[in-house]
């Protein structure tokens, strides 16, 4: 029957004592006290029923057996390193896949890929659209990004911005018979829904607008056509602040109203609670926060 192995803590102890032959300066790179040393290489020493120092003139040496036994430990402990650093450098290498929905793909995202590519040239970026937040990841997903309150059971999430709803339309319908100039003159406009009717009625609710038919107006399926009919002068939307950056900064919408309601969900990026060390993981995730952050302290940038 194998014998059972002396806990890694006194081994560390033991190992650092012996490198330094001081309790005192084990203790400091331990970041523990010279007593809680002198406690683990007591315990070892009772574990293997021998003597691993002896006290000469206030110095501490080795016994015979104690330094039999550092010299195999230390390079035990040298292999542990380097398997380890092995394993943190592979985590920091290879593909990592990224699952959100096509909308935050395709208008915040994919312009963006090139600067993540640039700065980690050995991750290789792998984009999966998905149509609505699963609230898990699957097996083939490293990473998500998620539209929610950032509660999901298993999961780390980073809230990466505050996110509001305005109307927007194409700068053409300032131009029209139809003056936007105050909240009531949307009754006048067609209104375009994203999945369905509720945000347009909170907005309407939460501002009062009076004599405003919410119940009229198509239903599109990703925010992404809604932005693209109201660019085209159809109608106005309801969009997202945050996702409706790119088209605002071109022109193709504008905002009419000052008016904006905060969201009670926001996007969040998300990983298993056991991988937020992974290295490519701990690159995306870096390099995403850091890129929001960017964008939201940029002056120029509403």
């Amino acid at each position: 029957m194998n014998r059972r192995l002396p806990p890694l803590n006194s081994l560390k102890a033991f190992e650092a004592a012996a490198r330094h032959l001081s309790f005192t300066r084990a203790a400091d790179e331990l970041f523990v006290t010279q007593a809680a040393v002198s406690h683990q290489i007591k315990a070892l020493e009772e574990f293997l029923s021998m003597k691993l120092f002896v006290r000469k003139n206030r110095a501490l040496f080795l016994t015979e057996e104690g330094q039999s036994y550092y010299l195999e430990l230390k390079e035990i402990f040298k292999s542990l390193h380097s398997a380890t650093e092995r394993l943190i450098e592979k985590g920091s290498k290879g593909a990592i896949t990224v699952a959100l929905q096509t909308s935050f793909a395709s208008q915040w995202l994919v312009p963006r890929i090139s600067k993540f590519s640039h700065l980690n040239p050995d991750i290789d970026l792998r984009i999966k659209a998905v149509d609505e937040d699963e609230g898990f990841l699957t097996d083939d997903v490293d990473v998500a990004i998620y539209f929610g309150k950032g509660k999901w059971s298993g999961l780390a999430a980073d809230k990466l911005h505050t996110e509001y709803l305005t109307p927007m339309c194409s700068p053409l319908l300032l131009q029209g018979d139809k003056p936007l100039e105050q909240l009531d003159d949307l009754r006048k406009h067609t209104l375009l829904h994203d999945s369905n009717r509720d945000a347009w009625k909170e907005w309407i609710r939460h501002f009062n607008v009076l004599g405003v038919n919410v119940n009229q107006g198509p239903i599109f399926s990703h925010s992404l056509l809604v932005q693209q009919v109201a660019a085209l002068g159809q109608g106005i939307a309801l969009g997202y602040s945050f996702l409706a950056r790119p088209e605002i900064e071109a022109g193709r919408l504008v905002c009419p109203f000052d008016e904006k309601l905060v969201t009670r969900n926001a996007y969040y990026l998300v990983c298993h609670q056991s991988q937020t060390d992974l290295g490519k993981i701990v690159a995306f995730r870096e390099w995403l926060l850091a890129q929001v952050k960017e964008e939201q302290d940029d002056p120029n940038v509403n």
